[in-house]
């Protein structure tokens, strides 16, 4: 199966009203924003999209919002990790119902299956869709990791077609690589790694500053692909200060708050996350203004 992920995919964040349910209606206007800047894809309802924090319903709701405002224009990745097999294979039918064009399936978290039970489970999600499905490495979060063995294993099952590594490891990024047939696409998960991860072999990043300077993470891929390898590197250390704003509070709502003081209507994030304090959003707001972005009052 051809992989339908390379380039530069944001990590989109879910607008929520001021009792944090979603905001379909917004939606439409940060499709516009990414899709101005020329990215190549959409990764809905991750970690920056608090998959979390929504109902199996809210979930649903948010792709299709996502799926109807992207009009075909580029593929939407939908994530449908869950703790058990069996609430993500529900998941999964909600991402299809509404039409996302493939799924991305984090590995289990609170619990810390083994090796074979991880093979295990990404193998019956993937033998139950037809979709092409990309695994997401999240070992921060999960605490446990896909190894690049269990990877490669998993990498014979025909829709299997990758894996966001969020690792932020290099050396296991190139393990997958090395392990992995070729045409098993390795897409980057740390927005710090972007441009070394590409000169590694990866298809591209899934990233979450993407929300907030679309254009500067797609001109570090096109450069890099074009062979500019200074601009890539430029671009890359600029994207530095955005990404190192992580750590001002609690994610996602770093990316949140930046998102807001744009301008971008994505509304509060789920509690008990946020708000950032008032230094820190000081800090932030010089990181953007740095980037020359606008930042409202």
């Amino acid at each position: 199966m051809e992989f339908p992920v390379h380039g530069i995919y944001p990590a989109m964040l879910t607008p929520m009203n001021p009792d944090e349910s979603p905001n379909l209606e917004a939606i439409p206007t940060l499709v516009e924003y990414v899709l101005g800047a020329g990215v190549h894809g959409l990764f809905v309802v991750g970690t920056h999209g608090e998959a979390y924090a929504l109902t199996t319903q809210e979930r649903e709701a948010v792709i299709a919002a996502y799926v109807q405002a992207v009009a075909g224009r580029v593929p939407v990745l939908a994530g449908v990790g869950a703790v058990t097999t069996r609430a993500a294979l529900a998941n999964l039918r909600g991402a299809e119902e509404a039409g996302a064009d493939g799924v991305s399936v984090v590995a289990p978290y609170f619990i810390s299956p083994g090796q074979d039970e991880l093979y295990a489970h990404f193998r019956a999600i993937a033998e139950a869709t037809d979709l092409p499905v990309l695994l997401y490495d999240l070992p921060s979060r999960t605490h446990i990791s896909i190894a690049p063995q269990t990877m490669a294993r998993l990498a014979e099952i025909d829709n299997i077609v990758g894996i966001k590594d969020s690792s932020g490891d290099l050396n296991n990024t190139i393990d997958h690589i090395r392990l992995t047939p070729g045409d098993t696409a390795v897409m980057n998960g740390n927005d710090g790694l972007i441009c070394a991860a590409l000169g590694a072999g990866t298809a591209g990043a899934v990233a979450a500053t993407a929300n907030i300077v679309p254009g500067l993470l797609v001109s570090l891929y096109e450069s890099f692909r074009g062979g500019d390898l200074e601009a890539a590197w430029e671009a890359q250390l600029r994207v530095m200060p955005l990404r190192r704003c992580f750590a001002l509070s609690t994610v996602p709502d770093p990316i949140k708050e930046a998102a807001r003081a744009i301008g971008l209507p994505v509304g509060p994030t789920a509690r008990p996350v946020g708000p950032m304090s008032g230094e820190a959003k000081q800090r932030l707001r010089q990181v953007l203004g740095d980037l020359g972005l606008s930042v409202q009052e």
